[in-house]
């Protein structure tokens, strides 16, 4: 159970700072925001909408409890990491270029596979506990 924990919260961490690291400028709506959306053919009043709902998803995945609203938030900041990825695959830029994107979506599918694996491991503890409990009671 501890070192489930631990890899869940080191992956968790990483991958809360790159995504707040990514929302904070697309908030800003600064230049290189700006430029990267320009040269994707986006429209950039886009930006800040993208930058507060990728920071609002960090803020799902770090606050305790919620698990339905974890839930969504892992599926919209891993969608984001998709669509970037096929954006700027798609905008000519090379395969050096963008393909460090892939360490970013590895490390949201480790947080959310270490999500799920430390819930599991838990329901296990908590089931344990009750039988230990009805054993004892009997």
């Amino acid at each position: 159970m501890k070192k489930t924990k631990i890899t869940y919260w080191v992956l968790t961490g990483l991958f809360a700072f790159v995504m707040a690291g990514s929302a904070i400028p697309n908030i800003m709506v600064n230049p290189m925001s700006v430029q990267g959306f320009q040269e994707m053919g986006y429209p950039t009043y886009i930006i800040p909408f993208l930058g507060w709902a990728k920071l609002l998803g960090v803020v799902a995945i770090l606050v305790p409890g919620f698990p339905r609203i974890k839930e969504w938030a892992y599926a919209g900041l891993i969608f984001d990491l998709l669509g970037a990825t096929y954006s700027v695959a798609n905008s000519g830029k090379t395969l050096g270029e963008w393909s460090p994107i892939f360490i970013f979506v590895a490390l949201g599918f480790g947080s959310y596979f270490f999500y799920h694996k430390r819930l599991k491991e838990s329901a296990l503890r908590s089931s344990e506990t009750v039988q230990n409990d009805f054993r004892v009671a009997m």
